[in-house]
C-alpha cells in the first residue's frame, strides 16, 4: 500500500458529488500545508449550491510557477445496485481499484499530493514555485469553480507559467497520451417562428419546421474549416429538434433546434455565429421576425505546443513507462479552456479513462505509481531547466 494508493482511497470514501466537496479539498490542504504551501479558499456560489476551491502555492511567486490542476467531484454514480460493490467504499478486484471517481480524476490528485511531497523532500529551495488549482464543480455547471479562481488571480497579477491538468488522458497504458489543447464549444438555441394551424389548410398556416430545412440542409454540409495539424476540422452537430403540439393534424407554430459547434483555433466563435446567421437570412429567414437566436460560448479552444512543458513531461513519461507519449486534442472540454486564459502552456495528464463516468469506474492499480512518479520527474525537469535559464 504505497503512500499514492492510501491518498487515492482516502478520497474515493468521500462521495463528492458535484458540487459537494466532502472534505476532500480539506484533506489535500492538510497535506500541502505541512510541505510548505499557503492554502486559500476561494469558494463561490450561492449556499445551496456552494462551490468549494481551493487555491495553494509554495513560493512567493517570483519564480516560474507549475500549477497542479483538477477536481474533488465526481459524478452521480446511478443505481448503486448496478455495482459490484458501494462505489464510495473503495474496492479491490483483479488489480483495481474500483469507485466512483477512481480515474476521473481522484487518483491524479493523490499522485499529485505525493508528487510534490517526494519532490519537496529532496529538493527544499526548488528554483520553480508549485501551486494547486482545485475545485468541486468541474462536472457540474463549471461556473463557480476553476473560472472564480482563475479570475481572482488574474486580478492579483499571480504568476502561472505551466499547469498539468489531472484529467483522465490515457488509452491503455499511463502516459500513452496526453492532451495539449481542447476544441472549443459554443451552443445554439434556435426558435424558428410560424403559423400555427391546420395541416389540411396549409395556405393558412405557415411551417416552422419547411422554413428551417433548407437553411439546416446547408449548414450540414457546411464546411466551417480544415482544422490543422493539432485540430480535426470544426464540426456543427443538430442534438435536438422540438417543434408540434402531438398532433399529427396540427402545423406547428414553432420550431426549436438545438445545436453546438466544437471548434478548433482555426476558426473564433464571433465568425461562427456571423456565418450560421448569414446562412439563415439567406434562406429568408429574418431575426426577430422569422427567428431568435440565444447563443451559449462554453469555453474557447486552447493549444499548447511542443516547448518547455509538453517536452518535461514527454521526457518524464519516456524515463518512467518508455512510452513516446502521443499528443492529442480529441474528446470534450476540461477546465482547462479557463486556466489557458492566465496560463500559457497547460496540458493535461491523467490514467486511462475507458470506465469514467461508468458503473463500476476503476483504475488499475499498477498505473497510480507510474502517474506520481511522471508528476515528480516534470517537476524535477521543469526546475532544473529554470535553474539554467534555458
Amino acid at each position: 500500500m504505497t503512500d499514492t494508493l492510501r491518498l487515492t482511497e482516502a478520497l474515493i470514501a468521500r462521495p463528492s458529488i458535484t458540487p459537494r466537496d466532502e472534505g476532500c479539498l480539506d484533506l489535500i490542504a492538510d497535506r500541502l500545508s505541512r510541505i510548505g504551501f499557503r492554502c486559500e479558499r476561494v469558494d463561490s456560489g450561492p449556499d445551496d449550491f456552494r462551490v468549494s476551491n481551493l487555491w495553494a502555492r509554495l513560493g512567493q511567486g517570483q519564480q516560474p510557477t507549475l500549477v497542479f490542476a483538477g477536481h474533488t467531484d465526481v459524478v452521480p454514480t446511478g443505481p448503486a445496485s448496478a455495482w459490484a460493490s458501494d462505489p464510495f467504499v473503495p474496492t479491490h478486484r483483479d488489480g483495481k481499484l474500483f469507485g466512483r471517481g477512481a480515474s476521473d480524476m481522484k487518483a491524479s490528485l493523490a499522485a499529485m499530493v505525493v508528487a510534490c511531497e517526494e519532490f519537496v523532500a529532496a529538493h527544499p529551495q526548488p528554483a520553480i514555485d508549485i501551486a494547486f488549482l482545485l475545485t468541486s464543480d468541474e462536472e457540474g455547471p463549471a461556473v463557480d469553480g476553476t473560472v472564480v479562481v482563475c479570475e481572482t488571480l488574474k486580478a492579483r497579477g499571480e504568476r502561472l507559467d505551466w499547469c498539468i491538468v489531472g484529467e483522465p488522458t490515457s488509452v491503455q497504458r499511463t502516459g500513452d497520451m496526453i492532451k495539449n489543447g481542447r476544441r472549443g464549444t459554443l451552443s445554439g438555441k434556435l426558435t424558428v417562428k410560424g403559423v400555427q394551424g391546420h395541416i389540411a389548410y396549409p395556405h393558412l398556416a405557415r411551417n416552422p419546421i419547411h422554413m428551417a430545412a433548407p437553411a439546416l440542409a446547408e449548414l450540414v454540409a457546411t464546411t466551417w474549416d480544415e482544422g490543422n495539424a493539432f485540430f480535426p476540422p470544426t464540426s456543427w452537430q443538430i442534438s435536438n429538434i422540438h417543434g408540434g403540439t402531438g398532433a399529427s393534424n396540427v402545423i406547428p407554430g414553432t420550431v426549436v433546434i438545438d445545436f453546438n459547434f466544437r471548434f478548433c483555433t482555426e476558426s473564433t466563435p464571433e465568425a461562427l455565429q456571423q456565418r450560421l446567421e448569414a446562412t439563415l437570412q439567406r434562406h429568408g429567414l429574418q431575426p426577430g421576425a422569422d427567428y431568435d437566436l440565444a447563443w451559449t460560448l462554453g469555453g474557447r479552444p486552447f493549444l499548447t505546443t511542443p516547448g518547455t512543458l509538453v517536452d518535461a513531461v514527454r521526457e518524464a513519461i519516456r524515463a518512467e513507462t518508455g512510452i513516446d507519449t502521443e499528443l492529442s486534442t480529441t474528446g470534450g472540454t476540461s477546465d482547462g479552456r479557463f486556466i489557458a486564459g492566465v496560463c500559457p502552456q497547460v496540458i493535461e495528464l491523467g490514467p486511462p479513462n475507458a470506465t469514467i463516468h461508468k458503473v463500476d469506474e476503476h483504475v488499475a492499480v499498477a498505473d497510480i505509481e507510474p502517474l506520481k512518479n511522471i508528476y515528480r520527474r516534470t517537476l524535477e525537469r521543469l526546475a532544473a531547466t529554470a535553474s539554467t535559464g534555458a
